[in-house]
């Protein structure tokens, strides 16, 4: 076990950080919206990305959502966010690919929530906008990537934006401000353990 240091030589330490990161505020000077893009295998992606839209609704900003994936089927998040009047709340989805096993009606469905997605995007009205799920539109070849990226950086200066889903393709890696790639080290799931509601859904 390392040895603690004294109580004097630790605040020199966090003295020198404090003064570095604080520099690293000051040069963060731009006042404008961010684009954040939450993609890699594990889980957490849609979690973190709810996560965000509570703090969002904390300060009272307009948020929206539109689940590419999601829609006839129960989850939490709709249940609780689609209530709130500070959110305009879209499940569009028809289900997993495996689940509807209809290629021409998936695509039709992506499609249509993109038209969606689309038009609030270019709302300067919202604050806060959630595409959950859409990177699984590009692996499928559902969306034009050239069109989406467009979108996102030509959205109102002030708008964040949050992306989610696996398999981020390298455009919209360049498009995004901050990209985080969520490890899968370990799921209940491999272990025969069932998805578990609040958790998973």
């Amino acid at each position: 076990m390392k040895k603690p240091i004294s109580d004097q030589k630790h605040q020199q330490r966090m003295s020198k950080v404090k003064q570095k990161i604080d520099k690293k505020i000051a040069k963060a000077d731009k006042e404008q919206g961010v684009s954040v893009l939450l993609t890699g295998n594990g889980k957490g992606k849609s979690s973190s990305a709810f996560g965000m839209l509570g703090r969002s609704l904390g300060y009272g900003h307009k948020c929206a959502v539109v689940q590419f994936i999601k829609g006839d089927w129960e989850c939490g998040e709709e249940l609780f966010f689609s209530q709130l009047p500070l959110v305009s709340y879209h499940a569009m989805g028809a289900g997993f690919t495996w689940e509807t096993q209809n290629q021409e009606a998936d695509k039709a469905a992506a499609e249509k929530a993109w038209v969606l997605a689309a038009s609030l995007l270019a709302d300067p009205d919202i604050d806060f906008l959630i595409l959950d799920e859409l990177t699984y539109m590009f692996n499928h070849g559902w969306l034009d990537l050239e069109m989406v990226a467009k979108a996102i950086t030509e959205r109102p200066a002030n708008m964040n934006l949050v992306v989610t889903g696996r398999g981020a393709p390298n455009g919209l890696i360049e498009v995004c401000d901050t990209v985080s790639e969520i490890k899968d080290v370990k799921h209940a799931f491999r272990d025969g353990i069932k998805a578990q509601r609040g958790i998973e859904f």
